[in-house]
């Protein structure tokens, strides 16, 4: 079996992600439905925007009002290679959590982050850096509900948040509305389901299932869909 369901460690996420830039659009169905729902909430028209895990450019591409500067930061240089170009937009390839590149990048009206904050190291050091960057803040993280019953059936710990801690240290730096949402994503069979895992990018965990565990794992799993699970946090700083 060739395309086993990776469950490494979550560091692994920009070199996956820089390897399968160019196919990202075709798996990241549930990263593309919850950019859409978090923009959506976005009525102020900010002028000016801090994207971090900017990607491909999923919010550029969402945004339907002129804009004065777009600055984007995203590990993955491949992902930063396939956004947008434009005059007033700038990409750094670089880790979003580089606090010494965050504290030169000035003032926004808004600093958004789409299916990227899970991937933090240190999400609240970073966080109280934000909160002196801005004017207001739109987040959406993916937490631990996301593939549940796969942690559930293997006893590996989720590399993802809990959603009550993440929206506590949210409303630590915000005056946020926090909002969870649950998505499934429908596949014809088992296989498929785990192909998916690994070509989206949204997998991690703190062991490797083996070969033998990774198909009683694909043998056994009882549903139809996978389960995702995010919070989204719209908000200014306190």
């Amino acid at each position: 079996m060739t395309d086993q369901p990776d469950f490494s460690i979550a560091d692994t996420a920009a070199t996956e992600f820089s390897r399968r830039a160019k196919s990202y659009r075709r798996y990241n169905i549930i990263q593309q439905k919850v950019v859409k729902h978090l923009m959506a909430k976005i009525t102020s028209k900010p002028s000016t925007i801090l994207d971090l895990g900017c990607g491909n450019g999923a919010v550029y591409e969402l945004i339907d009002w002129n804009i004065k500067r777009f600055v984007g930061i995203d590990k993955a240089d491949t992902m930063c290679h396939l956004h947008p170009k434009n005059n007033h937009i700038k990409l750094f390839h670089d880790n979003f959590e580089n606090l010494s590149l965050l504290k030169n990048l000035g003032y926004f009206d808004i600093i958004i982050s789409s299916s990227a904050l899970q991937w933090a190291n240190d999400l609240e050091s970073l966080l109280q850096t934000l909160q002196n960057m801005t004017k207001e803040v739109a987040f959406a993280i993916f937490c631990d509900g996301t593939f549940k019953t796969i942690y559930e059936m293997t006893n590996l710990e989720s590399f993802l948040p809990e959603k009550k801690m993440l929206q506590q240290l949210l409303e630590k730096y915000f005056d946020c509305r926090c909002e969870v949402k649950n998505y499934t994503l429908e596949f014809k069979d088992n296989i498929s389901k785990f192909r998916y895992i690994k070509r989206s990018g949204v997998s991690g965990g703190k062991k490797r299932l083996s070969v033998r565990e990774t198909r009683q794992l694909i043998q056994n799993y009882p549903l139809s869909y996978l389960e995702f699970e995010v919070l989204f946090c719209h908000g200014k700083p306190k």
